[in-house]
């Protein structure tokens, strides 16, 4: 069975605050991207909203829920209160909980396997407690597989960067392995898998062998492809991708 995709609509809001107004719609968006047959939507609401806001998560949240049987909704973010508090009102289906720096621009690594596992396992507690699925995003390392397992989590998203800059250059093979090794690895300590970060349609059909791969959320490729190809086209293309 493929891994199922999600979609990360953070693009479409950043080009919509770029000139202001609500062109192009982040609501049209997910609307085009489920009905192009995606089971996922991803959003990653950011403390300073350069791109999806507040008010876009809620509004992504009530369009999807007479749909929540069949397309699952993750909101990814550090666990700063005002996240967790929006994971409280909206209960998504998933929660991927990410370290951020200060600055960056995109996310820039997993979570370190020295993070304290008694105050990130309360975030995870509080979140179980909701219904809500935690996936914690980590590098394709076993000690942080094994941290992730001890802090509570129910998924790992591997953060798939590394991966793609050695397929850039040839070697993405071995790089598939230290993945497959993780993955293996959080298969059997009861944790699902997920992964994302710079997945396109190029290293994609290599990287869809991973072993236990639940889930691949995309997003700055999908979007970036849909400019050429329309959106319902490129979500098409991801799933045959992801399919392969």
């Amino acid at each position: 069975m493929a891994a199922r995709l999600s979609v990360n609509v953070n693009k479409v809001a950043t080009l919509r605050n770029a000139r202001g107004g609500d062109v192009p719609s982040v609501i049209e968006a997910v609307r085009t991207i489920v009905a192009a047959g995606a089971p996922g939507i991803t959003v990653h609401p950011r403390a300073d909203e350069r791109h999806i806001r507040a008010a876009d998560a809620r509004a992504i949240a009530a369009e999807l829920a007479p749909l929540r049987d069949r397309v699952e909704f993750n909101i990814e973010g550090d666990p700063r209160p005002d996240l967790l508090a929006m994971v409280e009102e909206l209960r998504p289906h998933q929660c991927t909980l990410v370290p951020v720096r200060p600055g960056e621009i995109t996310s820039q690594a997993g979570w370190p396997p020295d993070t304290s596992r008694a105050e990130l396992g309360a975030v995870v507690a509080r979140l179980h407690k909701l219904g809500v699925r935690v996936s914690l995003f980590i590098e394709a390392d076993p000690a942080a597989v094994r941290w992730a397992a001890d802090v509570g989590a129910q998924r790992i998203e591997l953060y798939t960067e590394p991966y793609a800059r050695a397929f850039a250059a040839g070697a993405g093979a071995a790089s598939l392995a230290q993945f497959a090794a993780a993955a293996e690895l959080a298969h059997s300590l009861g944790l699902g898998v997920n992964a994302g970060h710079d997945l396109d349609l190029d290293n994609l059909p290599l990287f869809s062998r991973l072993p236990h791969l639940d889930e691949a959320s995309i997003g700055h490729a999908l979007i970036s492809h849909a400019l050429f190809v329309g959106l319902a086209r490129a979500v098409a293309d991801y799933l045959a991708a992801l399919a392969e």
